[in-house]
């Protein structure tokens, strides 16, 4: 990586691309072969890996991973502490055709605080992954997904819960980790219970 120069928090590859304009927040690192267009927001202490394209209208939050081989479209906005696996798959345009533009069809992606998209996932545009959701690697996400949700297959279905730290919930609905509890509100929405 270079060496951050004067006025510039940022480190970047030299084989990466930083269109003017693009913002970017400190301590954020961005590797090999990935480029950044001009109107896109990154925020604090971001890695963006090996061959990751960022479009003009992309928010990223601060802490977010997003890991090799990623194309984070028009009109996704990941916000903190997102993991996107390796090449996973995002799309802005629902039902694209070459010889017709659809620009100005582009639906809005939102990934909630602290989500987890696993390795080969895919979001159909249009879609709320809601708040340390899990979605298992090669799923293919084509509704919106409650908060914790642990969403595999194709299309992707719930299986069961995820908590804070990324572990799986029993039936006790208790985190093996930290032992933060939960309770399920309804069928398909899930709290942290006091």
């Amino acid at each position: 990586m270079n060496a951050t120069t004067a006025g510039r928090e940022w480190t970047a590859h030299e084989t990466a691309i930083i269109d003017e304009g693009a913002r970017i927040g400190a301590r954020t690192r961005i590797w090999h072969w990935t480029h950044v267009c001009g109107g896109a927001v990154v925020g604090e202490d971001c890695s963006l890996g090996q061959n990751v394209f960022v479009g003009n209208r992309v928010r990223i939050g601060n802490t977010v991973k997003i890991q090799n081989n990623v194309s984070v479209y028009d009109n996704v906005t990941l916000e903190d502490g997102v993991f996107c696996g390796p090449s996973c798959v995002f799309t802005n345009v629902y039902n694209p055709r070459s010889e017709v533009p659809r620009k100005n069809e582009y639906r809005d992606t939102l990934v909630r605080r602290g989500a987890t998209l696993g390795a080969n996932c895919t979001i159909v545009c249009g879609v709320t992954v809601g708040e340390y959701a899990f979605i298992g690697a090669g799923a293919v996400v084509n509704r919106d997904v409650p908060a914790f949700a642990l969403m595999v297959g194709v299309p992707a279905r719930r299986v069961g819960w995820m908590s804070h730290t990324g572990e799986r919930l029993g039936p006790d609905l208790v985190c093996p980790a930290s032992g933060r509890r939960y309770r399920e509100v309804g069928e398909d929405t899930l709290e942290e219970f006091v």
